[in-house]
């Protein structure tokens, strides 16, 4: 198949407005658009073939409690590392959609996959999370193609999802995902609007 203009104009819009959303309708999203989000996961490449991704949708109340008092404790900590005028900054910023998304993903990756037969990641065996990364951003571009919104919890402690969870040892947490109905749409990262971080070019070099 040869692509076209037309395709690589779709693909520009869609990583365009994808966005890091943290402001979300409570919307359901129907089971049928989530089938399609799973199948676009398939898609995505990995070493070996090993495809190490794990996905729990975390529907249960209490687990969801837990883990969005695991994010409070972790976003207060994390603010400590700065000076007061900062701190006051960083408390303004939305950080997370926990309370407000319809759907909760928790992706991990497992560390020792049957799949793929260790091919490709013997002399570095951190490609399976890379892997499992390529798995979320993929998803995450499915889900602006769907007109949703997704957006990456990372202030989280790693360890206590897992044992919130229940997950197995081999297990390690790559990323915590709200999905949704974005409660508005913008082609302006949440971080440029509150003075937090501009863009830098990608740093690309011939030597």
């Amino acid at each position: 198949m040869e692509l076209t203009q037309k395709h690589r104009d779709a693909l520009h819009d869609v990583l365009r407005w994808r966005r890091d959303v943290r402001h979300f309708l409570p919307d359901p999203i129907p089971d049928e658009t989530l089938h399609r989000l799973r199948a676009a996961m398939d898609l995505a490449p990995s070493v070996g073939n090993a495809r190490p991704w794990r996905v729990l949708q975390v529907h249960t109340p209490a687990l969801r409690h837990k883990i969005i008092a695991n994010f409070e404790a972790a976003n207060a900590e994390a603010s400590q590392i700065y000076d007061e005028d900062t701190r006051a900054s960083y408390a303004q910023l939305k950080l997370a959609g926990l309370r407000e998304a319809p759907v909760h993903l928790a992706v991990f990756t497992d560390r020792d996959p049957a799949e793929g037969r260790g091919l490709g990641r013997q002399t570095m065996p951190e490609m399976l999370c890379y892997s499992s990364v390529t798995a979320i951003y993929t998803l995450w571009l499915a889900a602006r193609a769907e007109n949703l919104g997704l957006g990456w919890v990372s202030i989280l402690d790693p360890d206590s999802v897992a044992r919130t969870l229940g997950v197995p040892d081999d297990w390690k947490l790559t990323g915590y995902l709200c999905l949704g109905k974005a409660a508005f749409d913008n082609d302006t990262p949440l971080l440029h609007e509150k003075k937090w971080q501009e863009n830098s070019p990608t740093r690309w070099e011939i030597i």
